[in-house]
């Protein structure tokens, strides 16, 4: 089974409500490395459409968790041309009890393509108590690196990232990370998101951002959370920072101020703080085009 990636829409703001989350199997629900507590909202919201379905949900995250494989040339592999990456139990061996989890009947052991972008590599789930399949233990690195290495893709992840109750899909690139549909539905919100997704124009974005002084180098720990980005030519406010770690960060901005090439970003308040906003390599070329056609006709 593949891996899905999805995330819950308000029925009355249609904006996201709840941390987005990748689908392993039947009976395995993985969410963000960082719960950050909403896995008690999470289960809420499961109970609510279960109905009358025979389904159990219960939480474990003591006895599992959710890994992430990321990194050199991961990404250019597929499971399919990188055996390893789909080998059930521990190392290149199969495990019977590992097989029979694959295939449904018990919690999953096995290494899936991240379903948002190659780049980021493979996610599972593996029980706590010991190293998954393919982890060196030389190679095991601190979460820190991961969430550098989303920053620097412009990936945004969990509640603290994708505010609960405010976050418009759209505006978080969630079409470009496989998790919204526009050949089926029905789903809260669907029209709107279709209709601007294919007539509209977005003209706020997360972004990957860097964090430099008045010389261009590199600058650490002196972004806030929730920091004001304004443009110091005209000083109008284009957007806010939305995470924030050492030099790297991600930011909502306004399109047209982000790359309009003249104005200098800057840190409200901290001019000595610059901003350079950065365009994802993974971004459709539509969304770029899309933003200068309409800064043209504007």
């Amino acid at each position: 089974m593949d891996c899905k990636y999805f995330f819950f829409v308000d029925h009355f703001s249609q904006k996201t409500t709840a941390a987005e989350c990748c689908f392993f199997q039947i009976a395995a629900l993985a969410l963000p490395l960082q719960l950050n507590g909403l896995y008690i909202f999470l289960l809420c919201i499961l109970g609510r459409y279960r109905l009358r379905s025979k389904v159990e949900i219960e939480n474990v995250a003591e006895e599992f968790s959710c890994w992430q494989r990321f990194g050199g040339n991961l990404s250019d592999k597929s499971s399919i041309e990188e055996p390893e990456a789909s080998a059930v139990g521990w190392g290149g061996n199969v495990d019977p009890a590992g097989m029979s989890a694959s295939q449904g009947n018990n919690l999953g052991w096995q290494w899936f393509k991240d379903p948002r972008l190659e780049c980021l590599g493979f996610r599972g789930i593996f029980p706590s108590n010991t190293a998954p399949p393919l982890v060196e233990a030389d190679k095991e690195t601190d979460e820190t690196n991961y969430f550098l290495w989303r920053l620097e893709k412009g990936i945004a992840e969990g509640s603290t990232e994708i505010p609960k109750g405010e976050a418009i899909p759209l505006e978080y690139n969630l079409a470009g990370l496989n998790a919204i549909s526009f050949d089926k539905g029905c789903y809260v919100g669907q029209e709107s998101v279709a209709r601007t997704h294919h007539r509209g124009v977005i003209r706020k974005r997360v972004l990957p951002l860097k964090f430099l002084n008045d010389n261009g180098k590199e600058v650490e720990q002196k972004v806030a959370l929730g920091s004001d980005v304004v443009d110091t030519t005209s000083n109008k406010r284009a957007g806010t920072v939305t995470t924030a770690l050492g030099c790297r960060g991600l930011g909502l901005l306004r399109l047209e101020e982000a790359f309009k090439g003249s104005g200098v970003l800057s840190i409200k308040e901290q001019s000595d703080v610059k901003v350079e906003a950065i365009r994802p390599e993974w971004w459709p070329a539509e969304w770029f085009q899309e933003h200068q056609q309409h800064s043209a006709v504007a």
